[in-house]
């Protein structure tokens, strides 16, 4: 186990998580808009979900410390994708 390569696991998880969240707040931006959201809805989850299984399996050839470290900056993908783009509570608009 190369800790260098642990450490490109992380940001290659956040990219992962980005692709993912990001794929899914622009789909959900785009549904009220659409004229078909049914199959707009369940291509961007296929999509989405075969890019991420795609390059969570490709990191778990390497080995399962290189998958858990990707899943590390999966999860910090999630978070940040979701501070930044939560509605105004009605206290921060006031």
């Amino acid at each position: 186990m190369a800790w260098g390569l642990i450490f490109l696991a992380v940001p290659a998880g956040f990219l992962l998580g980005v692709l993912f969240f990001g794929g899914l707040w622009w789909t959900v931006q785009r549904l009220s808009s659409s004229a078909r959201p049914t199959p707009l809805l369940i291509a961007s989850f296929l999509v989405r979900s075969a890019a991420i299984l795609g390059g969570f399996y490709l990191l778990l050839t390497a080995g399962w410390q290189y998958l858990l470290a990707a899943m590390a900056g999966f999860l910090i993908a999630r978070t940040v994708i979701t501070y930044r783009y939560r509605p105004e509570s009605r206290e921060r608009r006031a």
